[in-house]
């Protein structure tokens, strides 16, 4: 139990870390927090919260994944080179695409809510 404790003192860490030196995990948390709010405020479905959280979860483990690969790479290669800006790139396509697919799940879930 402990070592499970540690780990997870440890992650909580990496997205404190994350969210204080990330302008991106900022407005991603930021998107989370007006999101969650909204559901509440429309009443959400358990399956429509389902999706919502799903998303949600996607996009901001894309953005954590894509800092550690960027901080990875910078400590790997503080020069310029074209492997590093291709992973780079590529972890950024990542949360790009998370992004989108989370802005489509939520034009399904509040479209209903906001059209008459």
């Amino acid at each position: 139990m402990i070592r499970f404790l540690r780990s997870v003192a440890y992650a909580w860490s990496g997205f404190r870390s994350a969210v204080g030196t990330q302008a991106n995990m900022r407005i991603h948390v930021a998107f989370v927090v007006a999101v969650n709010a909204a559901g509440l405020l429309f009443g959400l479905s358990a399956m429509e919260w389902a999706a919502i959280i799903i998303v949600q979860g996607m996009v901001l483990a894309a953005e954590l994944l894509n800092t550690a690969v960027e901080h990875v790479v910078d400590l790997v290669s503080p020069q310029k080179h074209p492997l590093a800006k291709a992973a780079k790139d590529t972890a950024a396509a990542a949360v790009l695409f998370a992004a989108a697919t989370a802005v489509a799940v939520g034009l399904i879930v509040f479209g209903p809510h906001l059209l008459p």
